[in-house]
């Protein structure tokens, strides 16, 4: 225990804003770290922040145990920010339990969050920056002890919100929502336009690129066999493009793609 005192002292002073740590942590660790602490006379931590565990089969993920699944491993399967947003849609100090459905889940609903924004920067032909503020629901939901779950409910309510301004072709209105999204989403680390996730996929936008051009070199064939009224040709290309993990969207723009949930 007297390690930390010692180094909290050290290297953050007297006093410091925010101690973290495993609500397993609370007896005997850091009761103990302010008993230290306030003898010594310092003020210590001003405010704890303890979070709950990530589980498998109800049991807390330790090494000690032999159940931890290493972020290392886990980034081969899914990408970084997706893993991000599983792990920070709970409050922190509620239990995760982790599963593969869990985080299949978590994907589609970043999907979601991501294709919208997508949507409206093809819409404008560029990007569009963050707003200076984020809401007021997202800001109240953040101030009540890190409410992300709630904040997350404002995320995707301001994306069905966009959504449907572009269902009706109200562009003014779905810059906005796009604005307000990237703002809430910069809060949390999770904004997919952020320069720190340019790399989040192997290969990153020059491997976007090449399959870009080639999928829609497919999607011109498709189109061509649409006009000829071939329709079993253009639902087969369609078929073929969606088994190889794309989902194709027809829109008054032109078939558009991206990269479907696994």
């Amino acid at each position: 225990h007297l390690e930390c005192s010692a180094m909290a002292h050290k290297y953050l002073g007297e006093a410091f804003d925010i101690h973290g740590g495993g609500l397993d942590l609370i007896f005997p660790h850091h009761e103990n770290e302010i008993a230290q602490a306030k003898a010594f006379g310092d003020e210590f931590s001003r405010y704890w922040v303890h979070n709950a565990w990530v589980t498998m089969s109800g049991e807390k993920m330790s090494k000690s145990l032999g159940n931890s699944v290493l972020v290392s491993e886990m980034v081969k399967h899914w990408k970084p920010i997706v893993l991000r947003y599983y792990l920070g849609t709970p409050h922190y100090r509620s239990m995760i339990e982790y599963s593969e459905e869990a985080l299949r889940e978590a994907e589609s609903a970043f999907a979601r969050i991501a294709g919208f924004m997508q949507r409206v920067c093809e819409k404008t032909g560029g990007p569009v920056e963050p707003a200076d503020e984020v809401p007021l629901a997202f800001a109240e939901a953040m101030d009540d002890d890190l409410g992300v779950p709630q904040a997350l409910a404002v995320i995707h309510t301001t994306v069905r919100q966009g959504n449907s301004a572009l269902a009706a072709d109200d562009k003014e209105s779905a810059v906005a929502r796009l604005a307000e999204v990237r703002a809430m989403l910069g809060v949390l680390g999770l904004d997919p336009f952020d320069p720190h996730w340019a790399g989040d996929a192997e290969g990153g936008e020059d491997l976007h690129g090449a399959v870009d051009t080639l999928v829609r070199l497919v999607l011109q064939q498709r189109e061509a066999a649409r006009g000829r009224k071939d329709w079993a040709t253009a639902d087969a290309i369609r078929d073929q493009l969606q088994q190889s993990g794309l989902v194709i969207e027809d829109g008054p723009d032109g078939p558009r793609w991206t990269l479907g949930p696994r």
